[in-house]
C-alpha cells in the first residue's frame, strides 16, 4: 500500500469570524494526482496555503511525509515540494531565463537546470525575452517552470491552467503524466472539471470550508446515483416504434426521437438490462451511445 504524502487532521483555519476551513481530513498517498474541486470561497486554496506551511492552522494537524508543517524538520521537507500558486507575479524586467535563475537562487537549486525545463514548457523561444511581454499563458508556464525546480517529489498545483489555450493545456496535463510516472505526487485545484475528470486519480469536492464527497469520480458518480445517457441510433424510422416498446418494461425517461435517433436517461441499476434489451432488435439498432454523468453533474450535486 502506497504510503500517506499528506495527512491532514481536524484542521481549521478562522479568519477573524469567518471560518474558511472547518475540521478537514485528508490524505493524499505517494504518486497520486489528486483534484481539490469547490466553488470560489471553499477554502482551496486556503488549505493548500496551510498545507504548504505558508499560513498557521487555527486549529488541527497537517503532516508532510510524516513531518508537521509547524515542526523544525519541516524547512527541509519543504525544499523537496513545487508550488504553482493561482497568480503568478513576477519581476518584469527579467527575462525568462533570468527569472528561473532567481528562483533556482532561492531554491538552492543549479541553474544549469534552467534552459532545459523553459524548454520543457514551451518557452526556449522566449527564454531570453522580457517577461512583461509575456501573455499570461506564457507566464502560466513559467510559473510551473519554476515549480519543477529542483525535481520536487510533490507539486501543488493551483488553478494551473488558467491562461492556457487548449493546446497548452494537453501539453500541461502530457508533463503532469510524466511526472506522475516517475513517482511525483501531485495536487491540483482547477474549475475547469471537464479537463481534470479523466486526469486524476482521486478528489474532493469542497463547500463552506468542509469536505462534501472524497473519491474516484466513478465511486462519486455511483453514489449520486445520476441517470446514464443514452443515445441511440436507429437504421430507420421503422425501428422507431419497436425500440420505444422494448423500453416500456424499464425505468427510462427524458425519451426524446431526432431523427433516426432516440435520446433517453435510465437508472444505473437499469444499465444491463436496457442494453440486453436493446440486443434484441438486431440490425434495427446501428449505434448505442452510453454517456455517463460529468465531473460538472456531480460537483454540482454534492456542491450545488
Amino acid at each position: 500500500m502506497a504510503k500517506n504524502v499528506i495527512e491532514v487532521r481536524q484542521v481549521v483555519k478562522d479568519f477573524g469570524e469567518v471560518r474558511a476551513v472547518d475540521g478537514v481530513d485528508l490524505n493524499v498517498s505517494s504518486g497520486e494526482l489528486f483534484g481539490l474541486i469547490g466553488h470560489n470561497g471553499a477554502g482551496k486554496s486556503t488549505l493548500f496555503k496551510m498545507m504548504l506551511g505558508l499560513a498557521p492552522t487555527t486549529a488541527g494537524e497537517i503532516f508532510i511525509n510524516g513531518e508537521s508543517v509547524h515542526g523544525g524538520n519541516f524547512r527541509k521537507v519543504r525544499r523537496r515540494i513545487g508550488y504553482l500558486p493561482e497568480n503568478v507575479v513576477f519581476y518584469d524586467n527579467l527575462s525568462g531565463l533570468e527569472t528561473l535563475w532567481f528562483f533556482a537562487d532561492l531554491k538552492g537549486v543549479d541553474k544549469a537546470s534552467c534552459p532545459a525545463l523553459l524548454a520543457k514548457v514551451g518557452l526556449a523561444h522566449a527564454s531570453d525575452r522580457r517577461v512583461r511581454g509575456y501573455s499570461k499563458g506564457m507566464r502560466q508556464r513559467l510559473g510551473l517552470a519554476q515549480a519543477l525546480l529542483g525535481a520536487p517529489e510533490l507539486l501543488f498545483l493551483d488553478e494551473p491552467t488558467s491562461g492556457l489555450d487548449p493546446e497548452a493545456i494537453r501539453e500541461f496535463y502530457r508533463i503532469l503524466k510524466e511526472l506522475k510516472g516517475q513517482g511525483v505526487t501531485m495536487i491540483l485545484t482547477s474549475h475547469i472539471l471537464a479537463e481534470i475528470q479523466e486526469r486524476v486519480d482521486r478528489l474532493a469536492i469542497m463547500k463552506t470550508g468542509r469536505i462534501q464527497a472524497l473519491g474516484t469520480v466513478q465511486n462519486l458518480r455511483e453514489r449520486m446515483d445520476l441517470p446514464l445517457q443514452f443515445r441511440i441510433t436507429l437504421a430507420g424510422a421503422s425501428g422507431m416504434e419497436a425500440l420505444c416498446e422494448t423500453l416500456k418494461t424499464y425505468a427510462v425517461d427524458g425519451l426524446q426521437t431526432e431523427g433516426d435517433t432516440l435520446l433517453m436517461s435510465c437508472r444505473r441499476d437499469s444499465k444491463m438490462p436496457v442494453l440486453r434489451s436493446l440486443t434484441t432488435l438486431g440490425d434495427e439498432i446501428v449505434d448505442i451511445n452510453v454517456l455517463e454523468p460529468s465531473l460538472e453533474d456531480v460537483f454540482l450535486g454534492y456542491a450545488g
